[in-house]
């Protein structure tokens, strides 16, 4: 993320342009932005009409444009404490929200992107902090120790700063300020940047809260509020607008970026302008017509079009008595210059739907114009009876008053958005229709893996219910974009799940029961190597028709096994046994180098997947895999010595193996000559190996004692003193090649624990190891002793090793199947995928699936797991008349009277004046109460959490070191002392700041320990 993207060096001759790749809003009768669309084209009105309170004053006009839910805030999710939320502005708030959302929308999760991601917006006047805040917060409090968080969190200058720090956006963090322009100059600053590569991806939007939402206005004759709560743009009766909150942020990249990165393009802003009035106007708050022409003219100029290709314009229309003709008569003087007929191209705002929302409108509307631009459809304009007579008849723009298909042309849809603030910063977008998109590759079908992750178990629940319902009603051509998008565009969340399916009725139907998986952070994979036994025709003989990563290993081995065994390795494994005929991979010279060819291609294919081991444990001839891949042995060495060992034991005499359930020194006692103990797999779990004669003695006094038995297909006697001849010839063998020191740790069978450097070098060793008996329960355990929250992969047919760790570390270990067994039906490559996904939701680091040419598509985002962080205004009501002055003597205070600007009530919250105390203040302390108690309200207080612990870590609460500072100086004050900062960084507790305080009093650690 800190490096920026190369810019190409190759010239092309077309310039180039900026794609919108992501959209997110809040706005008065939507939560999301497909709900404003839908509200769009069924032109709906959503600023409300409420009853007027029985105390309004004349000329009130009770219409309000609220945005849903202001109050609450997934504070945990942005790392925020509640009382660093419940502090700050909710229009930053809302709007860090909405650029995650827009994010998501993009395809982007910062954390895993190449390139810069840069944050341009603004916000309008922040009255949360005059009514809600400053009232709350007495004179000592604020200016006694003047909190951090209340300056950064509602002073407009750290707007996209904390969107960057929260979000890890490394890009330019831009905060702009144009009155009601502010966020559509935003987005041509933000397309500026990005053609000038100081970024490769960008936010640009804006925010707007006013308060209170359920409060209308009073009516001003001349002035800029609607006198009935209607917004009537262009319109023969407007007079004015109706003022609401919302929010709305668009990500964008260069479009040649976007196009071969596979994004979505939801539509292309060709160019961009913005300038300023000036003095060409009648006063500061004025617009002004010469000045809407430049930026028009500017604009069309960067776009490189013609105004006579746009077919819709999306006007600052605020409905106003003076606006809507001087707009109207700019775009007139531009478009009109084109020999446009008279109303031939349509003209909206948005505005008339859902109220003017300030330092958020210009975004708004992009947003609006980029959805109509990229479904071909013209929302209606609402209000809209007659033109206004100050208007020219002959204009060429005409008020879209109903739902209309996009005119059609020779070209692609265009639109210009326009933007306008008070003092004179205009802005102007010139919007085209999204190239078309590659076609798709015709889908295989088959089988894909599917994850989903939230940050927690709630989120995990609510996330897979919605895309299971976006899946259901997915057409199945697109369930390979789904699955690259979850896999490759979303944030990976520790709590996980993941299911395998091939339509999109299975797939939804598996997301409704998946089963949820908690990965606090990554986990170390560690590789089971299961040994002879497992092995059969045509084992993994999907993978080797699927995986071509799987089937070039295989070929590999198969070319270096052929001089040695003059075996088709392929054959054997591409094709089953037919039914009834004998498997020819019962036979050990053929058994091991196929088990080991089947093992080494799984160890590399999950390599090349990401998954590279911190340790590794086989059984018997798994142990020569662990080896090869740590490096003791060349692969081309490796093979030739499994061969000559397989071929070895084959030449032994037959003999017998039996599985029995005693312990070590119960099997001992059975031990003799013949007969001797191959295998301790887990506790109880024992494998007695030798001559025929000697099993079968065992085996009927075991069943006559009742003690569980049972014979194992095999050919010989492996691990037993019927292998001891071929010991020396074998290890002549292993000398005839370079052995070296391991690179990845593994256990050894024959100690049980770690293999030494020494051990795995000596070529007696490796020949001994055939004959000793495998100590896998011991190794095991020595594994997850080294490697605690190892994630077990069994790479090789059936779960057979799997069952002996779980049996050793009991039932909380859950290790993962990678290829399914002789007994078990299905397909390779679904258990396998299954296999992949149980890694990756237990946190092993995974590099999930690719397809090629898949895009990506939008789906449901992240659940945002909201709560009320809110202080409430304190509500003061107006005095009638003058109050009396008080007595000197009055020990009471008079009610205390509202301010009458925004400007009085922050000079009365600085200089003390109506002071209160806080409107929730944490529960203090006893007098006699201890140091931790004391410490823990301290704590309560400041980061607005009920339940501390004494132990709990600062930072785990979501708390940062400006929090560590403000309680060491509020600690300091309570015990009058001078905590070591540094100190408490060490171990940022309240335990350990009590500890300090009590030490920093008494000189004696004794004291401040019993303490």
């Amino acid at each position: 993320m800190s490096e920026l993207v190369e810019r190409p060096d190759a010239e092309t001759d077309e310039p180039e342009r900026i794609a919108v790749v992501g959209l997110a809003c809040r706005v008065p009768g939507a939560d999301d932005a497909e709900g404003f669309w839908d509200n769009l084209v069924r032109g709906v009105e959503s600023v409300e009409r409420l009853d007027p309170p029985a105390d309004a004053p004349d000329g009130y006009v009770p219409a309000v444009a609220r945005v849903k839910g202001a109050e609450d805030f997934d504070a945990a999710f942005f790392g925020m404490t509640p009382r660093e939320a419940e502090l700050a502005d909710p229009q930053q708030r809302l709007f860090l929200e909405q650029c995650w959302t827009a994010l998501e929308d993009a395809g982007c999760d910062p954390q895993r992107v190449r390139g810069r991601i840069g944050v341009w917006g603004g916000t309008s006047f922040n009255t949360y902090l005059v009514l809600n805040v400053l009232p709350s917060l007495d004179q000592e409090r604020l200016l006694g120790e003047y909190p951090a968080a209340l300056l950064h969190g509602n002073d407009k200058d750290y707007l996209t700063s904390r969107v960057a720090h929260r979000l890890g956006l490394t890009g330019p963090a831009v905060t702009v300020q144009t009155a009601c322009s502010t966020s559509l100059v935003a987005v041509a600053e933000a397309a500026r940047a990005l053609l000038d590569y100081q970024c490769d991806m960008a936010l640009a939007g804006g925010a707007s809260l006013k308060l209170p939402q359920d409060r209308g206005y009073v009516y001003e004759t001349g002035g800029i509020q609607s006198p009935d709560g209607y917004c009537r743009a262009f319109d023969a009766d407007a007079a004015g607008t109706v003022f609401g909150s919302g929010v709305g942020v668009v990500a964008l990249k260069r479009l040649s970026d976007a196009l071969a990165d596979g994004d979505r393009v939801h539509a292309v802003i060709l160019g961009a302008a913005v300038n300023n009035d000036g003095a060409r106007k009648t006063g500061y708050t004025a617009p002004s017509v010469d000045g809407q022409v430049q930026v028009l003219h500017d604009a069309y100029f960067a776009a490189d079009v013609s105004p006579a290709t746009i077919g819709y314009v999306e006007a600052h229309g605020t409905g106003t008595a003076v606006g809507d003709p001087v707009e109207l008569a700019a775009l007139d003087e531009v478009f009109g210059a084109e020999g446009l007929a008279p109303g031939s191209v349509p003209i909206g705002s948005v505005k008339t739907n859902i109220g003017h929302l300030n330092a958020a409108s210009g975004v708004i509307g992009l947003i609006k114009t980029v959805l109509a631009v990229r479904e071909g459809q013209l929302p209606p304009s609402l209000h809209y009876r007659r033109r206004n007579p100050r208007t020219d008849e002959k204009s060429p723009f005409a008020v879209n008053d109903r739902l209309r298909p996009w005119p059609t042309g020779d070209g692609p849809r265009r639109a210009g958005v326009s933007s306008f603030g008070v003092g004179g910063t205009n802005a102007h977008v010139v919007l085209e229709q999204a190239p078309a998109a590659p076609s798709p590759a015709p889908a295989e079908g088959g089988d894909l893996l599917f994850t989903v992750s939230a940050r927690t178990p709630d989120a995990l629940t609510a996330s897979t219910g919605w895309l299971a319902e976006a899946v259901e009603t997915a057409p199945a051509g697109q369930l390979p974009d789904i699955a690259h998008t979850l896999a490759h565009r979303r944030r990976r969340f520790p709590h996980r799940a993941a299911v395998v399916a091939a339509m999109p009725a299975e797939a939804a139907a598996a997301l409704r029961k998946a089963a949820a998986e908690h990965a606090p952070g990554d986990a170390p994979a560690a590789f089971l190597f299961p040994g002879q036994g497992t092995q059969y025709q045509g084992m993994t003989a999907e993978l080797l028709r699927s995986e071509p990563e799987f089937a070039r290993h295989i070929d590999e081995v198969a070319a270096l096994l052929a001089p040695h065994t003059g075996i088709d390795l392929r054959g054997l494994l591409s094709e089953p046994a037919a039914p009834g005929a004998d498997d020819p991979l019962v036979d050990t010279r053929l058994a091991q180098p196929a088990l080991f060819a089947v093992e080494y291609a799984l160890a590399r294919w999950w390599q090349s997947h990401g998954v590279h081991p911190a340790a590794l444990l086989g059984h018997s001839l798994g142990e020569w895999t662990a080896a090869c891949l740590a490096g003791v042995f060349t692969l081309e060495d490796a093979v030739r010595l499994v061969a000559v060992r397989g071929r070895l034991m084959g030449e032994r005499p037959r003999g017998a193996m039996l599985a029995v359930e005693l312990t070590e020194d119960e099997a001992r006692a059975l031990t003799g000559p013949e007969l001797g103990i191959a295998a301790l797999n887990a506790p109880q779990r024992l494998v007695l190996s030798g001559t025929e004669a000697a099993v079968a003695r065992v085996e009927s006094e075991l069943t006559a004692r009742g003690v569980a038995a049972k014979r194992l297909v095999t050919s010989h006697a492996f691990h037993s003193a019927m292998l001891d001849p071929m010991v020396e010839p074998f290890a002549a063998e292993v000398a005839r090649v370079p052995l070296h020191v391991p690179r990845i740790p593994f256990v050894s069978n024959v100690s049980g624990t770690w293999i030494t450097d020494a051990e795995a070098t000596d070529p007696h060793y490796w020949a001994g190891q055939a004959r000793a008996a495998v100590r896998f329960a011991d190794g095991v355990a020595e594994l997850l002793a080294a490697v605690p929250d190892a994630v077990l992969l069994e790479l090789g047919p059936g779960r057979a090793l799997g069952r002996f760790a779980a049996q050793v570390a009991g039932a909380g270990l859950r290790p993962v199947s990678t290829v399914r067994g002789a007994r078990q039906n299905g397909s390779d490559r679904r258990h396998l995928l299954q296999a992949l996904g149980q890694a990756w939701t237990r946190g092993v680091d995974v590099d999930l699936p690719r397809a090629d040419g898949a895009r990506a598509v939008p789906l449901p985002g992240h659940p945002m797991e909201r709560r009320r962080h809110w202080i409430d205004a304190r509500r003061t009501p107006a005095p009638t008349a003058a109050p009396a002055p008080t007595p000197a003597t009055s020990t009471e205070t008079s009610p205390a009277p509202a301010p009458e600007t925004a400007t009085d009530a922050v000079t009365d919250a600085l200089s003390g004046a109506h002071a209160v105390p806080a409107a929730a203040p944490a529960p203090e302390a006893s007098a006699d109460a201890g140091p931790v108690e004391r410490i823990t309200a301290i704590w309560r207080e400041l980061l607005g959490i009920a339940d501390i612990g004494p132990d709990d870590d600062l930072f785990m609460l979501g708390g940062d070191s400006l929090n560590a500072s403000q309680l060491v100086s509020r600690a300091n004050r309570l015990f009058r002392v001078e905590l070591p900062l540094e100190d408490f960084l060490d171990e940022p507790t309240v335990r350990r700041m009590a500890e300090l305080a009590v030490r920093a009093q008494t000189d004696d650690p004794a004291e401040a320990v019993e303490q």
